[in-house]
């Protein structure tokens, strides 16, 4: 789980400035952007050399690999290191092989699938500055699979995933079996949508993890690869080695050179020799060294365009893709941790998360927080789902009558003064959770605020650093309503198996419940099980478009923008394989120096 990075905050803007940015403005922002989606190209053959300058915004909590499915930071090193299985091709809409190719066979009279993956021969896990080579086999894939996300206690995300619903309502299990060195198989005890979906993971190592559970168990395992220790005794089997951290300075990358995706001319990828990265939490420093020429690419802010796209003489290209295809959302604590408070009360009623979604003025976030570029996100599945539906569209908009409307069905009122007070006379408060990381966090928070206290409704803000929001939504439980987002989108419906099924351990408004809590999330469960189980589109069409139409009615999250984002990449660097787009945000693999 990790905050959607492309983040941007700003003043508030005039109305002859929001003007500006209409149709036509922002036809000419685009007018001196780049429009380049991948659409399938094959990349050209580089050339090995130079250093990549860049910032990150936070230093990593760890170099362990299970430590990074709770924090973004260490995610984004430690995926340096590692690989994955099999690829999405966004544009043929089709799987195809990455480090392993596959074969799937069903067996239709005992309704069960097997798939079996086949890794390629040139996998090895290494360190820097050695010559040492331990090849990549099935045992880490098993291991990791049986030992590490099968494994309760570890509460990895990859838990729940491990078991399906039987047509009878049980529950049962997919179980790995290796069958040699570079082949194994998974056993589906039913058979599914999207097997490869459901199995396509990142190759973890399993020789430190392995002797770290068998000394030291649960705790040996979460402790390994700490950010005390030396970086270049963590193996690899990405693009990237980690050569040397220093805490609050910088990270530096050296280049992979057996890496087994190689160009034409058998070099193998990146091209770059060295990444060299500043952890710069501010903005506005980021954007500073980036006009200084100090990094190589910037992720524009909606207030720094025009200072980019105007500079005379620019040593940069700046790239533009559309809306992103997720979004943050606002959402509401409905663990019966809290039964006692006031709180669980309202965030119970699906009539008040309405309301609440009435009160939050999208057009007045796009406006003021991006500027007029980004749009609302009405839309539960996004466009490149096969099960997107475009008439199925969140009813509940900006509109403080209906708001008030939906607050009185459930007996709250404004009293002489304005205070909205529910049917106990209690004055309805509640705090507002937002990371601390971007500035784009308190914009959309004062709008929030300000927009309900006309309701008669008070918001505290609390901003907190990333990891306490971690600790709030995994451990603590402890948090009343939160700003928030998770990193990628549903491009497959049953994407976020942790998360929309009852018993998922990021079903962020009330987790790992031991059975659904409410009627409808019980008719999620089932929707989500049928729908994952479905091969026939047409039929599996019918239970998705029920799922999305009950999440959109109920709103245990209400979803904001979907901005348009802008990235500025140095010319000293050859742009022939760079794309970025909202699928796939920036495609930078294979860039490389110019002569």
């Amino acid at each position: 789980m990790a905050l959607l990075s492309s983040c941007f905050g700003g003043d508030e803007l005039s109305e002859e400035a929001i003007d500006a940015l209409s149709t036509g403005g922002i036809g000419q922002i685009l007018a001196k952007t780049v429009t380049k989606p991948w659409r399938g190209e094959d990349f050209v053959p580089g050339r090995v050399g130079g250093t990549w300058y860049d910032v990150m915004r936070e230093d990593p909590k760890s170099f362990n690999i299970l430590m990074a499915e709770q924090d973004s930071a260490t995610a984004a090193v430690v995926r340096n290191m590692l690989d994955y299985l099999v690829d999405w091709d966004p544009v043929r809409r089709e799987w195809k092989p990455h480090c392993a190719s596959f074969e799937i066979k069903t067996d239709e009279a005992a309704g069960t699938l097997d798939l079996t993956y086949t890794l390629r021969d040139d996998l090895y896990w290494s360190y820097y500055n050695s010559e040492a080579k331990v090849p990549v086999t099935s045992d880490d894939v098993v291991f990791w699979y049986n030992e590490i996300e099968g494994e309760s206690a570890f509460r990895s995300s990859g838990y729940n995933g491990q078991f399906l619903t039987l047509e009878d309502g049980t529950r049962a299990h997919v179980d790995i079996e290796k069958i040699d060195d570079k082949r194994f198989v998974f056993h589906f005890p039913r058979i599914v949508a999207e097997p490869l979906l459901d199995t396509n993971r990142t190759i973890a190592p399993r020789l430190d993890y392995a002797e770290a559970k068998r000394e030291r168990g649960v705790q040996g395992v979460l402790d390994l690869f700490s950010v005390d220790g030396d970086p270049q005794k963590i193996p690899s089997m990405g693009m990237w080695f980690l050569t040397e951290y220093t805490p609050g300075q910088r990270m530096v990358y050296k280049r992979n050179k057996d890496y087994w995706d190689k160009d034409a001319n058998g070099l193998s990828i990146p091209y770059i020799e060295e990444q060299i990265i500043r952890i710069i939490p501010d903005e506005n420093t980021q954007f500073l060294l980036f006009k200084e020429g100090q990094i190589e690419s910037y992720l524009s802010r909606p207030e720094d365009l025009d200072e980019l796209l105007n500079k005379p003489a620019a040593d940069y290209t700046v790239f533009n893709a559309e809306g992103s295809l997720g979004a943050s959302f606002w959402t509401f604590n409905q663990n019966p941790k809290h039964r006692d408070t006031p709180q669980y009360g309202w965030f119970t009623r699906k009539e008040f998360r309405q309301a609440m979604s009435c009160l939050l003025n999208r057009d007045r976030i796009a406006s003021q927080v991006y500027r007029g570029l980004a749009e609302p996100k009405l839309n539960f599945f996004p466009e490149p789902n096969p099960y997107y539906n475009g008439e199925i569209k969140l009813e509940y908009l900006y509109d403080p009558g209906r708001a008030l409307a939906l607050l009185e069905s459930i007996g709250m009122k404004r009293d002489s003064s304005g205070t909205l007070r529910d049917d106990r006379q209690r004055p309805v408060t509640f705090d507002l959770t937002i990371p601390s990381e971007s500035t784009i966090n308190a914009d959309i928070a004062s709008i929030i605020m300000t927009e309900l206290s006309q309701a008669g409704i008070t918001v505290n803000i609390r901003v907190v650093d990333f990891q306490k929001m971690v600790e709030q939504l995994f451990t603590t439980f402890d948090w009343q309503s939160m700003v928030m987002g998770f990193s990628g989108s549903s491009i497959f419906p049953t994407q976020g198996s942790n998360v929309w099924p009852s018993d998922g351990n990021l079903h962020v408004w009330y987790p790992l419940q031991e059975s659904p809590a409410t009627e409808w999330e019980a008719r999620i469960d089932y929707l989500y099980n049928e729908g994952a189980y479905t091969l026939d589109r047409d039929k599996a069409r019918i239970l998705w478009n029920e799922y999305q139409e009950i999440i959109l009615e109920q709103c245990p999250v209400i979803y904001l923008l979907r901005p348009r984002s802008f990235r500025a990449l140095r010319n000293r660097w050859d742009l022939s394989n760079v794309y970025y787009d909202n699928q796939n945000g920036l495609e930078a693999t294979h860039i490389f120096l110019k002569p």
